[in-house]
């Protein structure tokens, strides 16, 4: 299988309305989900300071070498090529999300952040995921607010409350895992379900927290290597009160960065594993002891969306499969 730009449409915009009456019933946690990684990424902002998330001789180069630095930085930071209303028209509908405000800045904005800051500010992206919603009302979101940088106590009760007033009713209220489905979702004109790893989202009822969403990281550059992780934590998948996130994405080292510096991410270590990657996800099956959210880097560069979303046929009898 070759890498290639898809010339991803609206194809997938609608999936999950569109699937049969039999999946709608299942538990969220048992269907295959796409999912981004690094969600945000095709904002960074090569303008931007070098974020609160980069080691110490990181930010030193990048006051020595300034632009060319940062130049490279975005090749390596850059793990999207497509907006929020791109990949969910794609069929995209989980988002991992990285979130800093700006230690130079007043005020409480706060931007996505990875290596540099967005050229945008989070409520731009949530207003985007928002009117994405509105126009097809049986799409379900997963926003996983993982990572927060720079964030005092006040700063997360702005973002929490900036949540609210976005989505308002089409947040999830936190419950158990296990009667999440769609059919249940659609019943309550739910869309949005937020995953927020910080204990002052603690107490906030359309909140869950983070431990309900494990997403087991591979750390590394080596392709067998990760399918091997993937398989080991499918296989320890806690059995209830939990979705589950399959990273299947490959993570440069300071040596990869070095070896392909002026390549990049997507040159230099995605396109050509992307083959090896995406066999180990056309291999999988979902349910009770299978995958649910799989996330991909560039998830344009194949068919990952509709790979995954085509999955949730294995759970259907052939009858059910048959027509009506």
């Amino acid at each position: 299988m070759k890498t290639r730009p898809t010339g991803i449409g609206s194809g997938n915009a609608d999936w999950m309305g569109s699937l049969p009456a039999k999946l709608t019933a299942t538990p969220l946690k048992h269907l295959a989900v796409p999912g981004s990684h690094d969600s945000f990424t095709f904002w960074v902002d090569v303008e931007a300071p070098v974020g609160p998330d980069q080691k110490v001789y990181v930010k030193y180069l990048a006051t020595i070498f300034r632009n060319l630095a940062k130049k490279v930085m975005v090749k390596w930071s850059m793990t999207q090529n497509l907006s929020f209303k791109e990949q969910l028209d794609a069929g995209i509908c989980y988002f991992d999300l990285r979130v800093s405000s700006k230690p130079s800045e007043p005020g409480k904005e706060i931007y996505f952040i990875h290596g540099l800051f967005g050229h945008k500010v989070v409520r731009d992206g949530l207003l985007e995921i928002n009117a994405f919603l509105r126009r097809h009302r049986k799409e379900v979101v997963f926003l996983d607010f993982n990572h927060h940088y720079v964030m005092e106590a006040e700063r997360h009760m702005y973002l929490i409350g900036m949540l609210q007033e976005v989505f308002g009713s089409k947040l999830c209220n936190n419950c158990a895992v296990e009667s999440i489905t769609l059919e249940y979702l659609w019943e309550k004109k739910y869309q949005v379900i937020v995953f927020y790893h910080h204990p002052s989202a603690q107490g906030c009822p359309v909140m869950w927290p983070g431990n309900k969403i494990p997403a087991p990281w591979a750390n590394t550059t080596e392709p067998n290597k990760l399918m091997q992780f993937l398989d080991t934590t499918l296989s320890e998948r806690a059995k209830q009160g939990v979705f589950h996130v399959s990273q299947a994405i490959l993570t440069p080292t300071v040596n990869t960065v070095a070896k392909g510096l002026v390549w990049g991410l997507r040159n230099y270590l995605v396109e050509k594993n992307l083959p090896t990657i995406m066999s180990w996800v056309e291999a999988q099956r979902p349910g009770e002891h299978g995958v649910n959210i799989i996330t991909s880097d560039f998830v344009d560069l194949t068919d990952f969306a509709n790979i995954v979303i085509k999955l949730n046929n294995l759970l259907l009898s052939e009858h059910d499969r048959k027509p009506t």
